[in-house]
């Protein structure tokens, strides 16, 4: 199984927007992009919600049909471990090995050794094709890079073979995950750990690094753009070589997490993209939850109370919901409206406050990530919350599929 070129992440917390993601999809191919659409969905999110995998699968199978979609598609099982993955073999074809965890953990001697015995003819000063800047590569450089990721490959090799051994077909896409951890990854760094997964015997097609800057959810990036773009460029042309040295997938491409709302680092990454004409995975999962949120604003009424009243209670809980995503929010209090100003608001400025529009006067930011962690608060309405989203489908289906085009695919592929 192979994975498109361009692959988009679109994961939805309830499962209800699968047509209106689709169609956001499909108008970029007739733009002339064939981008592979990616339901994916957590653990994590899966527990917080009630939800199980298969509703994932269920919800992709049912948009496909209903729109008569006739690419390629996946579902992805989420940042998993061993410890969770069972619950996904069946309903998924795309699994994201998270081994962040892992990053630290000590190796045995035996391992190190075998490690710094096949990298014996890196040592020295080199090159990578394409990066102006040599490398020098030495035992003790080595020793570090052991010491911080061999375990964590290995653990990645171990669930690779924990899913190969138990999905009957044997056809399913890997991702390496390593974002979730505070210090960036260099590219000298991502040659030594795509060595190390292509030891393992992993055929990975997208592997998700840590970028420096901040990545929080649901707003733009937080960082100097430019080194941003010399660290992107750079992975892509260590992954360009990495695929020719040690035999990896030529589908290999690098995978943005929390990639939704990034846009200034947006015509960044198609440029470069474009100029090396390779291909690029991105995961917008939570900026279709908050699109439900803004299109029951605009509905009014009872929807626009639910919504007043989601933010209420997670401003109340603040804390416990943001401690879940703690390394990807950056919430500033005093940005945060108060209950009775956001009772005061219309549905207009509701949506204006949480809709992702850069250089809007009343957009907020706080108010927005805020909201964000806050699908737990919508989980516990339950049915009350549902029904709502299902009675005004159609306004919230076109904020979908509004924000996922317009303010993404529109801007990351120059259409």
């Amino acid at each position: 199984m192979k994975l498109g070129k361009y692959s988009f992440g679109i994961g939805d917390r309830f499962a209800r927007e699968g047509e209106a993601q689709l169609r956001a999809i499909m108008k970029a191919q007739k733009a002339g992009i064939d981008i592979s659409p990616v339901w994916n969905k957590s653990n994590r999110e899966h527990t917080i919600v009630n939800s199980k995998p298969e509703d994932t699968r269920n919800e992709a199978d049912a948009a496909v049909a209903a729109l008569g979609y006739q690419g390629a598609y996946f579902v992805d099982a989420d940042h998993i471990g061993l410890g969770n993955v069972e619950g996904f073999l069946e309903s998924s074809n795309f699994f994201t090995l998270d081994v962040a965890a892992f990053i630290g953990k000590a190796s045995s001697a035996d391992d190190v050794d075998d490690f710094l015995d096949a990298c014996e003819k890196y040592k020295g000063e080199w090159q990578i094709p394409g990066i102006d800047s040599p490398f020098k590569v030495d035992e003790e450089f080595l020793r570090e890079m052991a010491d911080r990721f061999l375990a964590a490959i290995a653990e990645a090799g171990n669930i690779y073979r924990f899913i190969k051994a138990r999905k009957k077909d044997n056809d399913f896409i890997t991702e390496v995950s390593m974002d979730e951890v505070e210090a960036p990854q260099t590219p000298i760094e991502m040659f030594f750990i795509l060595k190390m997964i292509a030891d393992e015997g992993i055929p990975v097609q997208t592997i998700a690094p840590k970028f420096t800057g901040r990545f929080n959810k649901g707003v733009d990036y937080v960082g100097d753009v430019k080194q941003f773009a010399r660290e992107f460029e750079e992975d892509i042309l260590v992954i360009d070589f990495a695929v020719k040295e040690f035999g990896l997938p030529e589908t290999l491409k690098l995978s943005v997490h929390s990639g939704s709302d990034k846009f200034s680092i947006y015509p960044v990454m198609a440029e470069i993209i474009r100029k090396h004409d390779k291909g690029l995975h991105v995961k917008t999962a939570g900026t279709t939850w908050l699109e439900e949120v803004i299109g029951l604003a605009l509905a009014g009424g009872e929807a626009l109370e639910l919504a007043r009243n989601i933010y209420k209670k997670a401003l109340k809980r603040k804390d416990e919901l943001c401690a879940p995503y703690a390394d990807v929010i950056d919430i500033d209090d005093q940005l945060l409206p108060s209950v009775s100003d956001v009772d005061s608001w219309t549905s207009e400025q509701f949506a204006n406050a949480l809709r992702h529009i850069p250089g809007h006067p009343e957009y907020n930011p706080g108010f927005r990530q805020l909201i964000h962690v806050g699908y737990k608060i919508a989980a516990e309405y339950g049915e009350t919350y549902t029904s709502l989203i299902e009675k005004n489908k159609e306004l919230v289906g076109s904020c979908v599929e509004e924000n996922l085009f317009d303010r993404h695919l529109k801007r990351l592929f120059n259409l």
